[in-house]
């Protein structure tokens, strides 16, 4: 979500009631900003600790490629290693569980640049997402169908509502994150929000 005339923050990973860590480091984004990385840190996210010849076979790849991204990943501080294993078996995590933020509208242009190819790599995850889900909704049943949803407004808002909507939005999805019981029959469900102005009609409007 971007809210207008302040940085915009993307989130990561959010766990309730803990202080996001904000990066504001335009390699650190440039290293992330990429689709198998994307990839990866979400499948750690929901597994937990991973070895390059695992990550290989759930992101259908190789080992070797796969090692070069976790140690990518390492160098900017999104991964470490546990110290266990050897080679391609050694198991990585994510080095900072808490939530991360991206500040990507600062004005230096170098961060500026970074953030954008981020969020790119972001949003096109998403909705890469929501193509395979329009692609796959038949097998699931009704009741997954019908509780599915998009949503689509224009709204006349001042940049401190967007960012009171944005928190709003957040706290909502936190509130889901943290429970210490899967509830029977969950699924993972990607949810995914932007708000940001668009351009006036001729009117003004």
């Amino acid at each position: 979500m971007t809210a207008p005339k302040r940085p915009s923050r993307k989130p990561v990973a959010e766990p309730a009631g803990d202080s996001p860590q904000v990066i504001t480091d335009a390699r650190a984004m440039r290293a992330l900003a990429h689709p198998l990385r994307v990839a990866l840190l979400e499948v750690m996210r929901r597994d937990g600790e991973i070895t390059a010849t695992r990550a290989a076979e759930l992101l259908d790849e190789s080992p070797g490629n796969m090692s070069w991204h976790l140690q990518t990943l390492a160098k900017y501080g999104f991964l470490e290693e546990t110290g266990e294993g050897h080679g391609r078996s050694r198991p990585w995590r994510i080095a900072n569980p808490s939530r991360q933020s991206f500040e990507t509208g600062l004005a230096d242009p170098e961060v500026a640049a970074a953030g954008e190819a981020l969020e790119r790599t972001f949003a096109d995850r998403a909705y890469g997402q929501l193509r395979e889900w329009w692609s796959r909704r038949l097998t699931y049943p009704a009741k997954w169908r019908r509780a599915a949803f998009m949503s689509n407004s224009v709204l006349y808002l001042t940049a401190a509502e967007l960012t009171a909507l944005m928190e709003e939005t957040n706290a909502i999805y936190a509130r889901y994150k943290d429970r210490e019981k899967r509830p029977a029959g969950a699924l993972p469900v990607r949810l995914y929000a932007h708000g940001h102005p668009v351009a006036p009609t001729p009117s003004g409007n």
